[in-house]
């Protein structure tokens, strides 16, 4: 069978802006049989993210990210259905989805690597398992939760400093005695600087004198509170609580155009691209 698959083509370089053209679509063969364990999947919906532009450099800059290589297919966060199963726990006709997906029309995957998921939770929608009832969204709700120090009624003011995007659309902070969380800082994603940040003397200065606290929060380290964490969020979405953007490119041929213009502010909400919407098999 042949199918389609992106690769990486080249680097932009660590203080470089990534564009379409470090990603090359090819046609490759795939294996026409499965083992035992694995998956024949579709690929419905492909997500591209900020943290996607560390993997384009030979170093990450962190340990829980591994680069993307020359030649080889990119992967990250995906949503497709089974076409044919040797898995116990999955069946032809499954959603599934993982953070691994590779960036392909049709794949072979190992399915311990992939987790079933209901499309009643999202109403159909299952894009937004890539977004706002997906890793996204459990950033936001997790990081407010968790860190944010916010409780009802307490009149407090949150700010979100990068709000049109996937997780600043969800949720936010900065006063007297305030906190900040650093999640992610998509301006500086193409600068060789440390993470975070450093500060430059006057903002620092005025963090001390206003007694303002600075921590960073990473969303992996809380994986214990993603089931019910996706299930409130699924309840808030049906109540109508909260409203969920995206800006949708369809094709794979349009992989690295949606990377670029999510990484220059051009989607509002979740980038997603659209490989497939047949769900037929």
């Amino acid at each position: 069978m042949i199918i389609q698959r992106v690769v990486l083509n080249s680097r932009p370089g660590k203080n470089g802006n990534p564009v379409a053209e470090n990603f090359r679509m090819e046609e490759v063969s795939l294996a026409d049989n499965i083992s035992e364990g694995q998956v024949q999947v579709r690929t419905l919906y492909l997500s591209v993210d900020p943290y996607m532009r560390c993997k384009m450099n030979e170093d990450t800059g962190t340990d829980y990210l591994a680069p993307w290589q020359l030649s080889q297919v990119v992967d990250g966060g995906g949503i497709g259905i089974v076409e044919e199963s040797k898995h116990i726990h999955l069946a032809k006709g499954d959603f599934v989805t993982s953070f691994y997906w590779p960036w392909q029309t049709k794949a072979i995957l190992d399915g311990n690597g992939l987790e079933k998921v209901d499309p009643q939770l999202v109403d159909g929608h299952l894009s937004y398992f890539l977004g706002a009832i997906g890793m996204p969204g459990l950033t936001s709700l997790i990081g407010v939760q968790e860190k944010g120090h916010i409780s009802a009624g307490s009149n407090q003011t949150m700010v979100v400093s990068g709000a049109a995007g996937a997780c600043g659309s969800l949720a936010g902070q900065m006063n007297q005695n305030s906190h900040i969380i650093l999640c992610g800082q998509i301006s500086q994603y193409n600068k060789d600087v440390p993470y975070p940040p450093p500060l430059s003397p006057a903002t620092e200065a005025i963090q001390k004198e206003r007694n303002i606290t600075r921590e960073r929060f990473t969303v992996l380290n809380y994986k214990d509170k993603f089931q019910p964490g996706l299930l409130q969020l699924s309840q808030w979405f049906k109540e109508g609580k909260l409203k969920i953007k995206e800006t949708v490119i369809n094709g794979l041929g349009n992989m690295g155009v949606a990377f670029q213009s999510m990484m220059t502010g051009g989607n509002i909400g979740k980038q997603i691209v659209c490989i497939s919407e047949d769900f037929s098999l």
